[in-house]
């Protein structure tokens, strides 16, 4: 166990949205290593497992809130993974969007200014049109929906910033989290197969799905190395959701003939989704030692989660 002492030379680290998915896998892996001060906030009650670090309640669209805590905490580290993701509702919701993803982003930019802490914001694929993936880092955004609009918006926030900032970029996170019923593609396959559902997945989207361990892996090295600038932070496998089906249902042994192809323009969904993404992560790779796990290696990791969270 650290002593006081020992605590108060670590330096302070202050995640957003620990409460999700992102958050958990980073707080976990931050306890585990046990080189930070962990201050982990999210919106009303902790749900997140064990201890070693300190839970805050926040709201990210109150700025006097944010003010107050972070000149309290005065992080020298803050991860900024917490944002409206579900893409439809963005589209639905844009006031809700904007004053999440855009709004909490000025305060808490301002607020890490005020602290002189590296700000470390976590972004995503949708801001490009998805003409022509993989990208790297210098691909020219253009989004084709309101979630990726904002996100582009609190990217230039966070360039614009008077203080060390770095910007996480990745796509089509997956994962189990605690206390969580999200699913993804994986569960997602998994239990339609079993069910004797046959499901239709598109085949003409392109994605690098990164399992959210990775993710959270990719923000800590930025974190530790000080790192700044851009940097793509996904799976190194390029698949279609088609694919990814045929994957998980080959792993499980699983009938692949329930799995029927369908394009895009079968689905009506409110929100745009660009066609071809996907990240090049040869930058992440060779200044951050970043090494993700590709897509059949992290089914096998969430096949043991389920076993344990069943156990």
């Amino acid at each position: 166990m650290a002593t006081a002492t020992q605590m108060a030379n670590k330096k302070k680290i202050f995640i957003t949205g620990a409460n999700g998915l992102l958050g958990q896998k980073l707080v976990s892996q931050l306890v585990e290593k046990g080189d930070f001060q962990i201050f982990a906030s999210g919106k009303g009650e902790c749900r997140l497992p064990g201890d070693g670090f300190e839970y805050v309640s926040l709201e990210i669209t109150n700025a006097d809130e944010i003010e107050k805590t972070l000149a309290e905490i005065k992080p020298d580290i803050i991860i900024h993974g917490a944002a409206m993701t579900h893409v439809d509702q963005c589209e639905l919701n844009q006031e809700a969007c904007y004053d999440s993803n855009v709004n909490a982003t000025a305060y808490l930019v301002k607020a890490a200014e005020a602290a002189k802490a590296h700000f470390i914001f976590v972004s995503t694929d949708f801001i490009f049109s998805g003409v022509e993936g993989p990208l790297d880092e210098n691909a020219e955004a253009a989004p084709v929906n309101y979630y990726g609009e904002t996100k582009l918006e609190a990217e230039q926030l966070v360039m614009a910033s008077k203080t060390k900032w770095a910007i996480a970029r990745t796509v089509l996170v997956f994962g189990i989290a605690h206390d969580l019923s999200r699913s993804n593609i994986v569960l997602w396959v998994k239990s339609s197969l079993e069910a004797g559902k046959e499901i239709q997945v598109v085949d003409d989207q392109f994605r690098t799905p990164t399992l959210a361990e990775d993710l959270a892996t990719g923000c800590i090295l930025i974190a530790e190395k000080e790192a700044e600038g851009i940097f793509n932070i996904s799976g190194p496998d390029f698949l279609t959701p088609y694919e990814m089906a045929n994957i998980t249902a080959d792993y499980f042994g699983l009938n692949k003939d329930l799995i029927k192809r369908a394009d895009s323009t079968t689905f009506t969904q409110p929100a745009k989704r660009p066609l071809k993404t996907g990240f090049v992560i040869t930058k992440a790779r060779e200044q951050l030692g970043f090494e993700p796990k590709s897509f059949r290696t992290a089914i096998g990791i969430l096949a043991k989660q389920i076993i344990l969270a069943r156990s």
